[in-house]
């Protein structure tokens, strides 16, 4: 008997045809994009990637990627805006603590950075700047930017704890003691990312920032 379940193709063979693909909804395909850039990016060896790479881990042409953005770099942007919206939405938070003085505040904003660079290691990478070498110079201006605005707000928070102190100068104690913090930051995430993932940036967490506040 005739197969009617699954009518003839053309070439006569009968077989069942592939279903096609689902189309993405509208915004899917980007969030795919940066989602598997992310992913790429978690990889050991920390090797630049390439358009080319990226495409062909979604299973899609060039042509294809640059249909949802201009350039790697824009990429890159979408990455970083996810990192700032991630990281200072749970710092507004913190701030909005009134009854919490500013050194525990301090503490929590460097936890909670450290905190997210091991829960998205790719993203660890970007916020280094290990994975913008080569890549466009305003990308690595925009992550020492958000570092600025993170120190801003740890002087912020640590200067009504230096003024109680009675200092002298208590604008610059801030100043300083939000400068270590940062620079505290930036080197556990820069060995967490050099180690491969290894070396957890949490490690002994609570006894160095015990020893800087």
């Amino acid at each position: 008997m005739p197969d009617t379940e699954h009518p003839p193709r053309p070439d006569g063979t009968g077989a069942k045809a592939t279903p096609a693909r689902p189309r993405p909804k509208p915004g899917e395909r980007r969030v795919q994009i940066l989602q598997t850039l992310a992913a790429m990016l978690e990889q050991p060896g920390g090797e630049r990637i390439t358009t080319a790479a990226l495409a062909k881990q979604l299973q899609v042409s060039e042509a294809a990627l640059y249909r949802h953005f201009a350039s790697k770099a824009q990429m890159f942007e979408g990455l970083i805006d996810f990192i700032e919206q991630s990281v200072f939405a749970l710092i507004n938070q913190i701030e909005a603590q009134t009854h919490e003085p500013g050194h525990r505040k301090a503490r929590q904003i460097i936890t909670l950075l450290i905190k997210f660079a091991e829960k998205n290691p790719g993203m660890s990478r970007v916020m280094v700047g290990d994975a913008l070498v080569l890549e466009h110079e305003r990308l690595q201006l925009r992550m020492n930017l958000f570092f600025d605005k993170i120190e801003a707000t740890l002087k912020q928070c640590l200067r009504g704890d230096v003024a109680q102190a009675e200092s002298a100068t208590p604008t610059l104690d801030a100043q300083i003691s939000a400068m270590v913090l940062v620079a505290f930051a930036r080197g556990r995430l820069q060995r967490y990312v050099r180690s491969d993932f290894k070396r957890p940036a949490s490690e002994q967490l609570e006894a160095g920032l015990s020893l800087m506040l």
